[in-house]
């Protein structure tokens, strides 16, 4: 199957006709999570699935698939992922990137020292956080905002940032 992309976390059943509570991972939940949709369910054996409705509530969305009409019958996916073929993921805007974009690149900064590559992305609030683990260092926790990621070249694999002082701490 080709590669999939997480989208959502089933979380959950909802009532008795098959419902399933799911915590969005993407920035478009409206669209992933819209009747019509296709989706994987992605366990041992990747299950292929259309939403029949979806609804919001709260943090969740409540989805309704049309290949399942019973509590039984979905039980089994609580805890599992869901994802998003390669070919139905959306086209972003100049300077925007999907997090499987970022996660690996090279950070290189200002001086041109290499700082480590992206291991994962946090988004605590205002602004995603870039992890960078270093061995026998703390993980540097970089924002991702226009005045320290200079460049992104995702041919290459390496983003130039500019290190706020005092970001980076090493003395002991």
């Amino acid at each position: 199957m080709a590669e999939l992309y997480t989208v959502g976390k089933i979380v959950n059943t909802h009532g008795i006709r098959g419902e399933l509570k799911v915590l969005p991972v993407t920035d478009f939940p409206e669209q992933r999570f819209a009747a019509g949709s296709q989706l994987v369910i992605e366990g041992k054996q990747h299950t292929p699935v259309t939403v029949q409705a979806a609804r919001k509530q709260k943090n969740l969305y409540l989805l309704k698939l049309k290949e399942y009409d019973n509590i039984n019958d979905v039980e089994r996916f609580k805890g599992l992922d869901l994802g998003v073929a390669e070919a139905d993921v959306q086209a972003l805007e100049a300077g925007e990137y999907y997090y499987h974009d970022i996660i690996g690149l090279t950070v290189i900064d200002q001086t041109g020292a290499t700082l480590g590559q992206v291991s994962e992305i946090l988004s605590p609030g205002a602004n995603d956080v870039w992890v960078i683990p270093r061995p026998g260092k703390p993980d540097v926790l970089l924002p991702f905002l226009k005045s320290v990621v200079q460049s992104i070249d995702l041919a290459a694999k390496v983003a130039h940032v500019e290190v706020p002082e005092g970001l980076i701490d090493d003395a002991d």
